[in-house]
């Protein structure tokens, strides 16, 4: 028998999801500002662990175009430096024995450009999974539907159809402002 209720809780929980993973991707896609959020992921040598940076650092943003590193114990400047070089950012992090300090620099034209395809792709990636969660709940809808009226099957498809919309508005949505924030200089 078709659980409707718990069918749409479902894919709209997944479709959430996809959103929820597109807004973290695009806050990596950096556009020219400092934000932490762009060592997201990186991890340092930790006494032999590979440990995330904000468990050994305090990161801060002392103006628009620069990113403060301060680690919890000096001796882990110099894992905290090879980290971020390790990790190919474009970064060139400067390191004065206490902070290490990263300068955000100016995007080019070209640059911008390569980041607004990535950022497309991010957003098409985002789109698959929302209509591969649509075209599975319409998969499940005709598999256990069978036998039900056939416009009540349709209801139910349309409201998946109808929630694959909305989620696809809100990737195009994003998509729009990253691409402006981007192409801002």
């Amino acid at each position: 028998m078709l659980d409707s209720n718990a069918l749409i809780n479902t894919s709209k929980d997944h479709m959430q999801k996809a959103i929820d993973h597109l807004e973290v991707e695009l806050t990596k896609i950096r556009a020219g500002r400092a934000n932490p959020q762009m060592l997201e992921g990186l991890h340092v040598d930790y006494y032999g662990a590979n440990t995330p940076l904000t468990q050994v650092a305090n990161i801060s943003v002392p103006d628009a175009r620069t990113l403060m590193i301060q680690p919890w114990e000096k001796s882990m400047i110099t894992p905290i430096e090879k980290a971020i070089m390790a990790a190919n950012l474009g970064f060139n992090p400067q390191n004065d024995g206490q902070v290490i300090r990263i300068n955000i620099p100016t995007l080019t034209e070209e640059r911008r450009k390569d980041l607004v395809k990535k950022t497309k792709a991010e957003a098409e990636h985002c789109k698959v999974s929302i209509r591969t969660t649509r075209r599975e709940a319409n998969e499940h809808i005709k598999k256990d539907g069978k036998g039900m009226p056939e416009d009540v099957l349709k209801d139910f498809e349309d409201r998946i159809q109808k929630m694959t919309d909305h989620y696809i508005s809100i990737v195009d949505k994003h998509l729009t402002e990253k691409e402006k924030e981007i192409m801002t200089i």
